[in-house]
């Protein structure tokens, strides 16, 4: 088991708790996660919120580097991960993020996709595709188009470097700043707000927001330029590289080629 799940007065509780990997979305703990939420919906869920163990200082790594192909589209419509970052947005409840500890590639992406993110001072957010050399899908940098201004969007996938919690706060990414020892508390009593709210209003209103922002317009002709631009990144062989290099734990060299 790499997660914990839990429900309790309508509201759903999943621990990311794989420490040994720092929560690396590999493929087993993410449809754990599948599962969850699955049972969560059966059971008419309210809200659910996402977190780390209480000790965790990596909120989560991302996405497990060592499930990445070689040489072939990295995060495909089908992709684990992919398919988490869908049922997010889809679930039928609000989703919040309780995030204590460092957030690392995929998992910003899966931050993202809850609906209300709550962190304190530890919290920190970053996007890494260009330490690896590795090609970022549409539909992620949409997400992160729609959520923050441009130009931190490009920054963060530009250099990958972490956004502090301050930060974090003041371009949207959260919607409250509060005091580690508070962390749970405060997002907790949001929980229990939302649940005591009138459900079908609140998920109808969720659903509604989510078709409209998602609601952009691309025409063949530019679907298949980015799919080109990304094609030639993930056969080029900086992407051998990075993954070569994760592995082998130095810092790669890219090339550019």
């Amino acid at each position: 088991m790499f997660i914990r799940a839990s429900l309790t007065e309508a509201i759903g509780t999943l621990t990311l708790d794989q420490p040994a990997k720092r929560n690396a979305l590999s493929k087993a703990l993410v449809e754990e996660l599948l599962a969850a939420l699955a049972d969560f919906e059966k059971n008419e869920a309210r809200v659910v919120v996402i977190r780390a163990a209480a000790d965790a200082k990596v909120w989560s790594a991302g996405h497990d580097i060592s499930e990445l192909p070689e040489a072939r589209d990295p995060l495909l419509y089908s992709d684990p991960l992919e398919r988490l970052l869908r049922a997010v947005k889809t679930f039928p409840a609000p989703v919040i993020a309780m995030v204590h500890g460092s957030v690392w590639g995929g998992a910003t992406d899966l931050v993202l996709s809850c609906d209300l993110i709550v962190g304190d001072e530890t919290s920190s957010f970053a996007i890494t595709p260009a330490n690896l050399g590795l090609a970022y899908n549409t539909v992620g940098l949409l997400q992160f188009m729609r959520r923050l201004p441009l130009n931190v969007v490009k920054e963060m996938f530009f250099t990958a470097s972490p956004v502090r919690a301050e930060d974090a706060e003041k371009w949207g990414i959260l919607n409250h700043l509060v005091p580690a020892a508070d962390l749970e508390g405060v997002t907790h009593e949001l929980a229990r707000r939302i649940a005591g709210e009138a459900p079908l209003v609140v998920a109808a209103v969720k659903e509604q927001l989510r078709v409209l922002a998602e609601a952009d317009p691309i025409t063949p002709e530019i679907f298949e330029r980015i799919q080109d631009l990304r094609r030639r990144v993930y056969e080029s062989e900086d992407y051998r590289e990075g993954i070569r290099a994760f592995h082998e734990k130095r810092k790669p060299v890219f090339r550019g080629c």
